[in-house]
């Protein structure tokens, strides 16, 4: 029996095949298309994906008919053409029986049934499924029950990408950017007008006095500045921050279990993250919480079963040994490497096999990095670290996956991976064998240095590297030397 988990046709497509045995492959879209954060599937990804068989039914991560309803009272009109299922995919030649999971409890049920918990409190906030804009869950066993739900259009999430849009950015993608430049501006001086936006807030029932859907261009126009823009990102930081914390308060006293589960499109603010602890034991957030792990949440929700998730290395395989000497030598002599090889990491991140690589040391590598990525200057890196010395190093809380900012101890040291607020999102390597972990003992041992900086092997407004032709063309475009060690298989 092979299962297709499909999350497409809005933003962000991904695709997730399950066998009989379990998850055998997971990928976003754009992989395949070279098209970020591509809508759509596409017959690459698709061929790919018949390696493991033909699908007997896929199950979409979302209920067309309840969504055609929500954009007609959004005023985006009858899209039911648009949203026949069954039509969109027998245009990419999937015949397959179909059947259909809601957007929120595809959310809830990739993350309780990859987490480690058999019992958990399960909170999703994102910007909008169907009409649902934030729900919170009980999951026990096999069993998941909703206890609370949020509609449109009162909704966190599209509050924060409309603020994205206001300081020039592009909303359901750049949100991370505007994360990062919160650490540039100050909190306080537009946090009182930032809260005006609010017509009412009492735990997990927050309400806007304007429908943000069609975003909030004209807040404050006469902020024009680029401090202008940190202030803004500042104060969005900060009051998402105290949203959040209504929330995660409200569900902790309304819930029973004291494991949480942070799910949807908000769950990759890491820099807010922390906050879960101060009202949960133990945290278990999807290494792809957005709508792209909802690829595999749909299949969850209907097969009910615990799969708990201990890596993401779930795309395209680059087949060959892991070029730990290529990429070390490379290290030494540079200071910068690219790494392609083995399985490509499923969601947003990184974690060491599509990953460029550098040394956290140098003064000048931040902005080296920056600028074969054509990012911004003021944007952020990420250390991958033996997770026996991230608490030499870190101060706060962190993970396999880089979703918690915590204190770098020694940010003179490591200026590369420390941000100006002295942070770092952090990502450990536990003794697991893997090619990262390799290579960051062999790192490790010829220069005292227990970490790396670790960024996505991609340039700003691209997908990350997926397959060997992606690499080469990386290596040659941005002259920087990529690792693969490939076997002649692929």
């Amino acid at each position: 029996m092979i299962t297709w988990g499909i999350s497409a046709n809005s933003h962000d497509a991904a695709l997730a095949v399950f066998s009989n045995d379990g998850l055998e492959f997971a990928s976003h879209a754009e992989r395949f298309s070279g098209i970020k954060n591509d809508a759509h599937l596409n017959f690459k990804l698709i061929d790919y994906a018949k390696q493991y068989g033909e699908p007997d039914e896929v199950v979409w991560y979302e209920r067309p008919f309840r969504k055609t309803l929500r954009q007609i009272r959004a005023g985006q009109g009858f899209n039911f053409r648009e949203n026949n299922i069954k039509r969109y995919l027998k245009g990419y030649g999937i015949n397959a029986r179909i059947k259909y999971t809601g957007h929120h409890h595809s959310h809830a049920a990739a993350g309780y049934f990859t987490s480690p918990f058999t019992d958990a409190t399960i909170v999703c906030i994102d910007s909008i499924g169907e009409f649902e804009t934030l729900t919170v869950w009980e999951g026990n066993g096999t069993k998941l029950k909703q206890v609370y739900s949020q509609g449109y259009p009162n909704s966190v999430g599209l509050w924060y990408s409309a603020m994205t849009q206001r300081i020039g950015l592009k909303p359901n993608e750049d949100e991370y950017i505007l994360m990062g430049m919160a650490a540039y501006g100050d909190p306080n001086r537009l946090w009182d007008d930032m809260y005006e936006m609010f017509q009412y807030v009492d735990g997990a029932d927050i309400r806007y006095k304007d429908n943000l859907h069609r975003g909030c261009k004209y807040w404050k126009p006469e902020l024009t500045s680029e401090q202008d823009m940190f202030d803004i990102a500042a104060a969005t930081q900060k009051t998402y921050e105290f949203t959040l914390e209504q929330i995660l308060e409200w569900a902790s006293k309304n819930t029973k279990s004291k494991n949480l589960v942070l799910m949807g499109g908000c769950a990759l603010n890491c820099s807010a993250n922390h906050l879960t602890y101060k009202y949960f034991n133990d945290v278990w957030i999807m290494p792809n919480p957005g709508d792209a792990g909802s690829a595999i949440g749909a299949v969850l929700a209907q097969k009910k079963e615990h799969m708990p998730m201990d890596h993401a290395f779930l795309g395209f395989e680059i087949k060959g040994d892991y070029p730990v000497e290529e990429a070390l030598s490379e290290l030494k002599k540079t200071g910068i490497v690219g790494v392609a090889n083995g399985r490509a990491e499923f969601g947003p991140r990184a974690f060491g096999n599509r990953s460029l690589l550098a040394d956290p040391r140098g003064r000048d590598i931040k902005s080296r990095v920056n600028d074969i990525k054509k990012r911004q200057q003021f944007r952020p890196f990420a250390p991958v670290v033996l997770a026996e010395h991230a608490s030499k190093n870190f101060k706060g809380h962190y993970n396999n996956y880089m979703q918690f900012t915590s204190k770098c101890k020694h940010p003179f040291l490591y200026p590369a991976i420390t941000h100006v607020d002295g942070t770092s999102r952090v990502q450990t390597v536990e003794a697991d064998g893997s090619g990262i972990r390799r290579l960051l003992e062999r790192w490790y041992e010829e220069t005292g240095c227990p970490m790396l900086l670790n960024t996505s092997l991609n340039i700003k407004g691209k997908p990350m590297v997926n397959d060997l032709t992606d690499a080469q063309e990386f290596a040659i475009m941005y002259t920087t030397k990529v690792c693969t060690k490939a076997t002649d298989d692929n």
